[in-house]
């Protein structure tokens, strides 16, 4: 029904996830993401339940592949269920339940993670992982956007499109980034659209927000229009 990509940049140390569908609403029930601890998605017949206790699990300083096996072994649906999922150590596990439909399985590099059920073939999931890897000047949320699109144009979910979202947290309690596209008829064209509109100002504006290393942030408006233009000229040159 889904297909997903789990990583972490290793620029910011953040976790991401982007995920895209043929169903409604992917964003409320498959993407799971803690500063510092670590990043699931939970998908196939979907049991959201391995995202909150996986994270409890991976806070407590269970491993990724730990966490899968005590996830798994309490679910008598394990088989029709599929997750990935990447620990703060580095860890990446993965398990796809053999009565999910096909195609189905998924794919664990060194910094991250591609799954996907009812696919159009093994070649999106492929198409996903191989353009991560050739991109890496990208910026992570462009990078994660991007992989999914090049496999949905291999295919994608077998059925068609419908929502798509992308969650990424670094080094605070809430997410960096938190889109969704719960119902569209092209739900990662969307997800495109936001990342662009983003860069307008808000994926440099929230570095001046309230942080843990500075209670207040920053108040002055003038101030703060100067430095968003500034890092928008860096990221041009």
């Amino acid at each position: 029904m889904t297909w997903s990509i789990v990583a972490r940049d290793p620029k910011s140390g953040a976790f991401g996830i982007c995920v895209a569908t043929k169903s409604f609403c992917v964003g409320s029930r498959v993407p799971h993401v803690e500063s510092g601890v670590g990043a699931i998605a939970t998908q196939a017949n979907t049991n959201a339940m391995y995202g909150t206790r996986g994270i409890r699990l991976l806070r407590e300083g269970v491993g990724a592949a730990d966490a899968v096996r005590l996830l798994t072994a309490a679910d008598d649906g394990r088989d029709h269920r599929q997750l990935h999922i990447q620990d703060a150590r580095g860890g990446i596990a993965a398990h796809t339940g053999a009565k999910c439909v096909d195609w189905c399985g998924h794919l664990v590099r060194e910094t991250f993670s591609v799954a996907g059920n009812m696919l159009a073939g093994p070649q999106v999931v492929a198409e996903t992982a191989r353009f991560y890897e050739a991109n890496a000047q990208l910026s992570f949320p462009r990078r994660l956007i991007e992989s999914l699109r090049a496999g949905e144009a291999v295919g994608g979910d077998k059925r068609g499109k419908q929502s798509a979202a992308l969650k990424i947290i670094s080094s605070e309690d809430y997410p960096d980034f938190d889109w969704r596209v719960d119902d569209h008829v092209e739900p990662l064209d969307e997800l495109k659209r936001l990342e662009e509109v983003s860069r307008e100002r808000f994926a440099y504006s929230r570095f001046f927000s309230p942080r843990r290393d500075n209670p207040v942030g920053l108040l002055d408006f003038d101030e703060i229009a100067r430095r968003v233009e500034e890092m928008k000229a860096a990221d041009r040159q």
